[in-house]
């Protein structure tokens, strides 16, 4: 394919593969537009988004901006948007020549909006997968030029599916800008009867409610990490806090015997969380595999209680 010029927009590291693979093929990117730096870390320094730390170290043609449709647009062959976090008007959108394009980490249109990883694994999707689609006015609404499909793992969590999907939107980025460059590209009107939201989390979303099943209960904290994070505290069978943890990965537990019942949310005589009523039949009790302290990496359980034994009738708080 001969190279094209090419306006980029984005924000976040889920647009650093393409980007690379773009630069890598050839193509010129003319302009890079990014998000205005902003305070981060625990000094609260001005920080560049990755995206714009990346364009700074290859000396890339940046602009930091609050708001894009109020800047100026060199000529271009198309505009690539990903994860930009901005509202383009039509005016931006049609400007290049084969007009903006923006890639998606959904199967649209399933889960348009902002977190479409998080509810995919939230919802127990077996797969999921990436999508190209032309910027419309109505998010994430935009007619599909290109689509991909990745199983999701029995116990991968949102940050992991999320880098694989990155790495996965760079060759079907490619693809689709072949084939518009070509003039063979197909747009497909998405099925509006099938669209599904995928709304933004909060830290008030990662609330465990331990009366839930223990497969509800794994999907949400493998669906919320590394952000914004099953947090809990870890309590003796007396009340006294022990520790405060981020739950990684977990999954419903498979025990021969059933466990006395307990409270849901304690841990069982079996080393599992009791869920759902209580009783602790093998629908209903869930098996931790992974953890993080707070301040510390992640690591197994089996780890983390070799320095923290815990015992039976100890219970996890769910905190926000």
């Amino acid at each position: 394919m001969p190279p094209l010029n090419l306006i980029f927009a984005g924000a976040g590291e889920f647009g650093l593969p393409t980007l690379r693979a773009l630069l890598d093929a050839g193509h010129h990117l003319v302009k890079i537009f990014s998000q205005v730096d902003r305070p981060a870390g625990r000094g609260r320094k001005l920080t560049p988004t990755p995206i714009a730390q990346f364009a700074l170290d290859q000396k890339l043609d940046l602009t930091r901006t609050a708001d894009i449709n109020s800047e100026p647009l060199p000529p271009a062959d198309a505009m690539i948007v990903i994860a930009f976090g901005q509202k383009i008007s039509q005016t931006v959108a049609n400007h290049a020549r084969l007009g903006a394009i923006n890639l998606h980490s959904s199967r649209l249109p399933k889960f348009r909006g902002a977190a479409p990883i998080n509810w995919a694994i939230l919802a127990g999707e077996a797969h999921t997968g990436n999508s190209i689609i032309r910027l419309a006015e109505r998010m994430d609404a935009g007619a599909i030029l290109g689509q991909s499909l990745l199983p999701i793992g029995e116990l991968e969590t949102a940050g992991e599916l999320h880098d694989r999907l990155a790495a996965d939107g760079a060759p079907l980025m490619l693809k689709v800008l072949d084939q518009l460059a070509n003039g063979i590209a197909i747009e497909t009107p998405q099925d509006e009867s099938q669209a599904t939201r995928a709304v933004k989390l909060s830290r008030e979303s990662t609330l465990i409610d331990w009366s839930q099943s223990a497969q509800v209960i794994a999907l949400k904290i493998r669906g919320m990490y590394p952000w914004p994070g099953c947090r809990v505290r870890l309590t003796d069978p007396a009340g006294k806090e022990i520790d405060r943890l981020t739950l990684v990965r977990a999954r419903p537990a498979i025990t021969a015997t059933a466990a006395p019942q307990s409270t849901p949310g304690s841990i069982t005589a079996n080393g599992t969380i009791s869920t759902g009523d209580g009783t602790n039949t093998e629908s209903d009790s869930l098996e931790i595999i992974e953890v993080q302290p707070e301040g510390k990496r992640p690591m197994p359980l089996t780890a983390y209680r070799n320095g923290h034994p815990l015992d039976p009738g100890a219970r996890l708080i769910s905190i926000a």
